[in-house]
């Protein structure tokens, strides 16, 4: 009868051992990874030209600013959340254009010509109902067409943010 108490004392004590080797392996596996320094942000992406395939989207949820030096815009407002993003943004922006028909439904694809004093300031495609556009202090002269037809408004920047409703 030695021989099983002993061949007991054995398992037990090799099932304490695995037992503890276990244990000792599981812990290291949930111990909290290592705190990572912060990667440095990418860089942005460069200005898209106009007429170019629409821009990619900025982290606040509207497309990225295309243009060049003072003259700036972005269109957008397709979907809920650009809609929002975008409004949200008018009053950053020292022009505002919004383009519907009369019962309030969006148009997007409307050609946009905006003169100032010295001439032609920016033209543009606007793809989407909203656009904001960064242009200097001035007396500007916006022209919208679309669908064969044309519309035109004056406007002067400075001194705040300016909307301009457009309803073909």
């Amino acid at each position: 009868m030695r021989r099983p108490s002993s061949f007991r004392f054995s398992s037990l004590a090799a099932a304490l051992a695995l037992g503890t080797a276990c244990l000792a392996q599981a812990q290291t596996m949930t111990a909290p990874a290592p705190v990572m320094p912060p990667q440095p942000a990418a860089p942005a992406a460069p200005a898209m030209a106009p007429g170019a395939p629409a821009a990619p989207m900025a982290a606040s949820g509207m497309p990225r600013m295309r243009g060049e030096g003072n003259a700036r815009y972005v269109c957008g407002g397709i979907g809920s959340d650009e809609s929002t993003a975008m409004r949200a943004a008018m009053k950053d922006h020292p022009l505002s254009l919004l383009f519907a028909r009369p019962d309030g439904a969006y148009l997007a694809n409307v050609d946009v010509d905006i003169k100032g004093e010295g001439g032609s300031a920016l033209r543009l495609r606007a793809n989407g109902p909203v656009c904001l556009v960064d242009l200097p202090a001035g007396k500007y002269t916006v022209d919208a067409s679309t669908e064969g037809r044309s519309k035109s408004q004056s406007v002067t920047l400075g001194g705040g943010p300016r909307t301009l409703d457009f309803r073909f």
